[in-house]
């Protein structure tokens, strides 16, 4: 049985009380591990860690120094790939053939991509005229904001981790993750990596526990962090921002969504299809940016639905390791009840289940895990709840429209903005619709394209703030304007 403890100032430890909880694997519920749960004293000595870090060899690097370390740590995670594809397979049940080319080389591209595109980002520089004449420069600089929180979620753990923690490092800054109880191992593993590529101490740490009285209250409370980043539910979010309040730290939030796809009769049909399947039920579904919401014009509606539920038909259900497999289990028992519930009142509040809808017999290996069906609804109205809150899981509901005017209104009819998905091949209408849809992401024709140069972040409940490219400067630096007379 693995133990999965604390990374704190380039060492791991273990709480001093002792307390651990249980590290269970999806597929079958069988025991990984356990997992040490920190307690104050290791919050704080962890964010000590991070603050002393700054003032230490990582504070006086250059921005070319830190790109190489940073460089080597993308290099040595694509090393040990297998063991990091191992790792989190085991924590979220998905398939080998989705991690192996989405969330192990993503996760590890994020420290290169971050490093360049922000080292090389100038700061702004004003003349201005002075009343004797002679004028004066004004100098933009930005410096790191100090220890950043990081607070990553289960559903691509180690991809939305290093997410965050490539552009806070690049940067200079100093972080304290703690990942999901639920998805501890890589970002423990990552320490590992850290000191192998010579990454200071402190400048990287990981705490473990869960959010309530536990490691992120304490992580998000502590008064020596600077800023808190954190991709999750809204309402965790709500409370997040409310610690944060106190000492007026800065906040970058991703948080849910309920996200709409708005397919067109001239949309190229083989495309919206494999692109909504994509949206819809790959990770098992557990997609911040995935769709629930299907909007499709009423001409091929029929003949939309009809190839949707051919294709779930044809998804594969199987263990990480299958090759065949595309579809795992949800993340735990736990979801899995949330994502049951919300299948029962589906069909209480009038839902017709066109396929799945249930819990699949995977066979006495498998059937303690945590397994569900992919399923697709048609027939509620509007306002049932199922359309309106969030599920995440492998699920949608598609709905018939008329006109333009009419899908963009049911488009935004939510309290989420987080992403969209319009399918139609004439383009005065993709940026027509685009432009009035309320999403911080719209992806024309396409879903989950994604340039790590571009504005990444939600509108209205679905999120504060932008990251991803130099919009990350905002968040992870202060800028200070230098004025200098002459």
């Amino acid at each position: 049985m693995n133990e999965f403890k604390h990374f704190i100032n380039g060492e791991f430890i273990a709480s001093a009380s002792g307390k651990t909880f249980e590290n269970r694997c999806p597929v079958d519920n069988s025991l990984i591990g356990a997992v040490y749960e920190a307690g104050r004293d290791e919050v704080d000595a962890a964010v000590k860690a991070a603050k002393a870090a700054l003032q230490g060899p990582w504070g006086k690097m250059t921005q070319a120094e830190r790109i190489t370390l940073l460089n080597r740590v993308a290099d040595r995670i694509n090393e040990r790939s297998d063991e990091f594809l191992a790792a989190e397979c085991r924590d979220t049940g998905k398939p080998y053939s989705i991690a192996r080319h989405i969330d192990i080389p993503r996760g590890a591209a994020n420290f290169k991509a971050f490093s360049e595109t922000l080292a090389n980002h100038p700061t702004e520089a004003f003349r201005m005229d002075t009343p004797d004449g002679e004028g004066a420069i004004n100098l933009g600089h930005r410096s790191p904001k100090g220890v950043v929180a990081v607070i990553s979620p289960w559903n691509l753990p180690l991809l939305l981790m290093t997410f965050k923690v490539g552009p806070a490092l690049a940067c200079g800054n100093t972080v304290v993750v703690k990942p999901s109880e639920e998805t501890p191992a890589t970002a423990t593993l990552l320490g590992e990596v850290m000191n192998e590529c010579g990454v200071p101490a402190g400048v990287y740490n990981v705490i473990h526990g869960l959010g309530p009285n536990s490691a992120g209250e304490f992580l998000t409370t502590h008064p020596l962090v600077n800023a808190i980043t954190f991709t999750g539910e809204t309402r965790t979010g709500e409370a997040i921002m409310k610690a944060a309040a106190v000492g007026l730290r800065n906040i970058s939030m991703e948080l849910g969504g309920k996200n709409p796809a708005l397919v067109f009769a001239d949309c190229d049909l083989d495309k919206a299809v494999e692109g909504t399947m994509r949206s819809a039920f790959v990770n098992c579904g557990q997609v911040c940016l995935g769709t629930e919401r299907v909007y499709v014009e009423r001409p091929i509606y029929e003949a939309f639905l009809a190839r949707m539920k051919d294709a779930v038909a044809q998804l594969k259900l199987g263990r990480p390791e299958d090759p065949a497999a595309n579809f795992g289990p949800l993340v735990s028992l736990a979801h899995r009840d949330k994502v049951k519930y919300y299948y029962d009142l589906a069909v209480q509040e009038g839902a017709r289940v066109e396929i799945g809808g249930g819990i699949p017999d995977m066979g006495a290996e498998l059937n303690d895990g945590a397994w569900i069906e992919p399923t697709i609804w048609t027939g509620l109205a509007d306002d049932a709840r199922v359309i309106r809150e969030e599920i995440f899981g492998p699920c949608c509901h598609i709905r018939p429209f008329d006109t333009e005017a009419e899908v963009i209104a049911l488009a935004n009819d939510t309290e989420y903005g987080l992403a969209a998905a319009i399918w139609t091949e004439n383009s005065s209408r993709a940026v027509r619709v685009a432009e009035q849809v309320e999403a911080g992401l719209v992806w024309v024709n396409s879903w989950f394209l994604r340039d790590l140069r571009t504005a990444f972040g939600g509108a209205k409940q679905s999120g504060i703030g932008r990251e991803g490219g130099v919009h990350g400067l905002e968040f992870y630096t202060e800028l200070k304007n230098i004025c200098i007379k002459l």
